[in-house]
């Protein structure tokens, strides 16, 4: 290609005006489900579908709409917008709530907002480098330009997709794991291994081990060194001259971020996050909680959480589709407890490191989407501007989330309609500190680091094993293993746009059944 191609701008009226809409709708939906479900569906397939459904109504000021670049910025906004309402913000104010210190609820969705904007940017910055290779998997991405491209196409690719839909609806509604069987047949097979290990470990440990691993410390301490082991190998790959990348297209194109970019990206987001957290104190007058010292102390703690969170969450997301945002952040919460932070500074640190990873996660699925979309990278200044045009899309997501969130909270509040998360965040911190919580992350710790460091950086096994055992979903494992024998035994090719189409199905129906299941 020439690159003379323009893409789509986000800020474009007509694009922006509905991208907008669609976005206010979605956050205040997602905010509904979270407080009554515990989770927020896969808003990236939703997105896709409201933007292809635009495309096919018939009025002349929507016919633009047939564009799958515009297509993609407006499935970008309206999942930024889901996620960040009710992952970020609405959990982020939750924990305050709950703890019963009201006059820092806004301070801390002022701090939420800038920890989700800033996480946004941060994957934009370092996304298709060695670290976060446009080449890897990010399931959920693949499965939503797969079916962008099949509902233009037409044709044999849509009668697969369509094939997968159905199924992966029709599974879901009796419970089985659509989604992760999907996913198996697009990511890295052996960090799906590790993660269907873990959930099967976690979902029946009472039978395996004799205990309740839900009521311990130690899927906490697996994943402590899972994370410093694949910190330290992060470390390793942006600073040597080789490529990381998982595997390459066919062109073997070089990545768009190179490792010098990759480090001062991380560099000068570590530095934004600190600002944030300085301002976040300063807005809830945290010195009047704690000594010049301590105060100190909880302003480093917060900026290397909140580097070190989505870092973590990414990988998780890149190579299984699955992010533990929420486990991370207690973690830090739990280790910020043996600091001796008051209970306001550590509900504050909890909503802050929370906001870093759902939107980091969400984005690089939507920048997925993206590269497919316009070539996989093979136009170099299309992809770039391209992927401008998302991170602009995705950041206006980010505010109206901000907005949405403080306009409905107070409902929330009134009608008790918290996140869960919130719940337990709170309840960590009235727990305190305990000895024997110490103990069980130090030892469990060097089993995670060992587990990451067999593996390796390209395979996140010690990562993906950790997120296994920190969600309790055993028939979400069952499934995922079920499917790594299949994709062994019969390969990949028959499952082509199919395994596309399960995902997609199951986050159709979860989303309906959710929205229905809220309203209720």
């Amino acid at each position: 290609m020439n690159g003379s191609k323009k893409h789509v701008k986000a800020l474009e009226p007509r694009t922006f005006v509905l991208s907008i809409i669609v976005s206010v709708l979605s956050a205040i939906i997602c905010m509904q489900i979270i407080s009554r479900i515990g989770i927020t569906p896969n808003t990236s397939i939703i997105g896709a579908i409201v933007a292809m459904t635009l495309a096919r109504i018939p009025l002349s000021f929507l016919k633009d709409f047939r564009s799958l670049d515009r297509q993609n910025l407006v499935q970008t906004m309206t999942s930024a917008s889901g996620f960040a309402a009710a992952n970020c913000g609405l959990l982020a104010v939750g924990i305050i709530y709950v703890l019963g210190a009201p006059k820092y609820i806004f301070p801390m969705l002022i701090g939420s907002g800038i920890a989700t904007v800033i996480g946004m940017h941060f994957v934009y910055k370092i996304y298709d480098s060695d670290l976060y290779p446009a080449t890897g998997a990010w399931p959920p991405g693949i499965a939503t330009a797969q079916a962008l491209i099949a509902g233009d196409e037409g044709g044999e690719k849509a009668r697969r997709l369509l094939e997968g839909v159905v199924v992966g609806a029709i599974g879901s509604h009796f419970g089985l794991p659509m989604a992760g069987v999907g996913i198996v047949f697009i990511a890295n097979i052996f960090a799906m291994s590790a993660l269907g290990i873990g959930l099967v470990i976690r979902g029946y440990s009472g039978v395996l081990l004799g205990l309740d691993l839900g009521k311990t410390y130690i899927p906490h301490g697996v994943m402590i060194g899972a994370g410093i082991v694949s910190l330290v190998q992060a470390l390793v790959v942006i600073s040597r001259k080789g490529t990381f990348s998982q595997e390459k297209t066919n062109d073997s194109l070089p990545n768009t971020v190179t490792p010098q970019e990759t480090k001062k990206a991380i560099i000068f987001h570590t530095i934004l996050f600190g600002l944030g957290a300085i301002v976040l104190a300063l807005l809830s007058g945290l010195w009047g909680d704690m000594s010049f010292g301590k105060l100190l102390l909880w302003v480093a703690w917060a900026t290397f959480s909140a580097i070190v969170a989505p870092i973590l969450v990414g990988l998780s997301a890149m190579h299984s589709g699955w992010f533990p945002g929420f486990a991370i952040s207690v973690i830090f919460l739990s280790l910020g407890l043996f600091m001796g932070f008051p209970g306001v500074p550590l509900a504050l640190l909890a909503g802050y490191v929370s906001s870093t990873g759902p939107c980091f996660a969400d984005m690089g699925y939507d920048l997925k989407t993206g590269w497919i979309i316009r070539g996989k990278g093979r136009d170099r200044e299309y992809e770039l501007d391209g992927r401008r045009q998302q991170m602009i899309a995705e950041i206006i997501g980010g505010f109206v989330a901000v907005v949405v969130v403080f306009f409905f909270m107070n409902m929330h509040f009134k009608l008790d309609m918290l996140p869960p998360v919130s719940r337990v965040f709170a309840a960590t911190v009235y727990a305190g500190a305990n000895p024997d919580v110490l103990r069980q992350l130090l030892l469990w710790s060097v089993a995670g680091a060992v587990i990451q460091l067999l593996g390796g950086a390209k395979r996140a096994i010690g990562i993906l094993f950790a997120t296994g055992l920190l969600i309790k979903n055993p028939i979400y494992g069952i499934g995922v293993l079920a499917a790594v024998i299949c994709r062994i035994i019969w390969g990949t090719k028959w499952m082509e746009m199919r395994e596309a189409g399960l995902i997609a199905g199951d986050g159709i129906y979860g989303f309906i059944s959710a929205v229905v299941r809220s309203f209720a």
